[in-house]
């Protein structure tokens, strides 16, 4: 990322020196290029490495919009210390901005694979019946939490097999598949 963000700066020096000390009000488009093919490196986080290449696409024109709007001259945008803290910010920022408990987004944060590997769901399910456990779940998400605060705290709280999520999966997979998940509380001795 550090090679990334040098490069951005060089290619922002030298656009720059090319401009005559005359700043660009907006972003040129291989400026809006590189800042997106930086992007990339962030596909592994959570949210975003379940998404397809078209909706991770879409995410990352947006966070370069963002960018640009909030740092409207390339050049000081490349140049800012911590300039790799501030893209993150603006990529996590953007990802609470996205994540409403809908099917949708609640596949991305529990991923069927994960679900099946943790025993709260069947392997085999048709797209069909995993679209209607992700309603369910998100229903239920909804339901239970008033705001997205409530549920994101609810998620990093959710470091036991007790935790609310866990319940609200296993009732969904139990609603719909008959599937049911015995959920115990681990003690440590």
């Amino acid at each position: 990322m550090k090679r990334i963000l040098l490069s951005l700066a060089v290619v922002g020096f030298f656009l720059a020196l090319g401009s005559c000390k005359q700043h660009p009000k907006q972003w040129k488009h291989e400026e809006r290029k590189a800042v997106r093919q930086a992007l990339n490196e962030y596909r592994q986080m959570v949210y975003l490495e379940d998404l397809t290449d078209a909706e991770f696409g879409l995410f990352a024109d947006g966070v370069a919009v963002d960018l640009e709007n909030s740092y409207p001259i390339y050049a000081e945008f490349v140049e800012l210390p911590g300039v790799e803290d501030t893209v993150e910010m603006v990529v996590v920022t953007s990802i609470v901005e996205e994540l409403d408990a809908d099917a949708r987004n609640m596949r991305h944060l529990y991923p069927y694979d994960y679900l099946v590997a943790e025993g709260i769901l069947p392997s085999g399910l048709t797209h069909d019946q995993r679209h209607a456990f992700y309603n369910c779940f998100a229903q239920h998400v909804n339901t239970q939490f008033s705001s997205m605060g409530q549920f994101f705290n609810a998620i990093l709280a959710d470091t036991t097999n007790t935790s609310q999520i866990a319940q609200i999966e296993s009732q969904c997979a139990n609603d719909l598949f008959g599937w049911e998940v015995v959920i115990t509380e681990i003690v440590e001795e």
